[in-house]
C-alpha cells in the first residue's frame, strides 16, 4: 500500500495502542511540509526563495495529495503579496493533519475511537488497525539510519523531515539523538535528490525551524 509521506509521519506520531499523537505539534508541522514535498516530487509544486508557487495544477490521482493541490493553488491565487512557505505551513498544517488522519482511517491503518475528556470535552483518539505500513516504514528508516543503508529517495525524504521537525524521539524511540542525528543530517543534506527538490527540502527544513521557533516562544509567559 503506497502512503504519502504526510501519512508516514502522521502514522510515526500515533501511538499504536491509545491513538493519541506523540509530538502532536512537531507532526503537524511535518505532516504539512511532508505534503507540500510530495507536491514537489510530483512535478506541481515549487518551493525556493522561501517561496510557493503552483508548477502545475494538473492532479495526481491521488485524493489526499490532489485535495492539498486545490487548496494550495486557491491560497496562491488568492495571496495578493506573501506566498512564504512559512505562511502556507501555518495555514495547513492543522487541516492538512485531520485529512491525513482521515485517510488512515479510510485505508484501514488506524480506527477513530470518540470518547468525552471529564465527560465535556470530545477527543478522538485513532489507534492503530494495521500495522502493516507502519512496521515496513520502520524497518526502512532503522535501515537507512541505523544500519547505514543507502535509502531510496522516498525514504531519504521522510528522513529529511523526521530531521527537521525533531521527531526522533517518534521515529526511534528509546534511542537518544545522539545515536541518530549525525546519520539523519547526513542524509536530510539532499545529495539524493534533484536541484528542485533538494532546494524545497532546504526551504522546508528553514521553515520549519521558523514556525518552531515561533511556537516556542508565544506559550512561553
Amino acid at each position: 500500500m503506497a502512503v504519502s509521506l504526510g501519512e508516514e509521519i502522521m502514522l510515526l506520531s500515533l501511538d499504536d495502542e491509545s491513538g493519541a499523537a506523540k509530538g502532536e505539534t512537531a507532526a503537524r508541522w511535518g505532516v504539512a511540509a511532508g505534503m507540500l514535498l510530495e507536491l514537489v516530487m510530483a512535478g506541481r509544486v515549487t518551493v525556493r526563495g522561501g517561496s510557493v508557487e503552483v508548477f502545475d495544477p494538473t492532479p495526481t490521482g491521488d485524493a489526499l495529495l490532489d485535495g492539498r493541490l486545490d487548496r494550495l493553488t486557491r491560497w496562491v491565487h488568492e495571496a495578493s503579496s506573501s506566498r512564504k512557505v512559512v505562511a502556507w505551513l501555518t495555514r495547513d498544517h492543522a487541516k492538512g493533519s485531520q485529512d491525513v488522519v482521515d485517510s488512515l482511517v479510510a485505508r484501514g491503518l488506524v480506527t477513530e475511537e470518540k470518547h468525552r475528556a471529564l465527560g465535556v470535552f470530545p477527543v478522538r483518539r485513532y489507534p492503530e488497525a494495521d500495522g502493516t505500513v507502519e512496521r515496513e516504514l520502520r524497518a526502512r528508516l532503522a535501515a537507512a539510519v541505523l544500519e547505514g543503508a543507502e535509502p531510496d529517495a522516498r525514504t531519504s525524504a521522510l528522513v529529511a523531515l523526521v530531521h527537521a521537525t525533531g521527531m526522533h524521539p517518534q521515529a526511534f524511540p528509546g534511542l537518544p539523538k545522539k545515536q541518530v542525528d549525525p546519520r539523519m543530517a547526513e542524509i536530510a543534506d539532499g545529495h539524493w535528490a534533484g536541484v528542485s527538490v533538494r532546494e524545497a527540502i532546504r526551504n522546508l527544513q528553514a521553515a520549519i525551524t521558523t514556525v518552531t521557533v515561533v511556537t516556542v516562544l508565544s506559550v512561553v509567559p
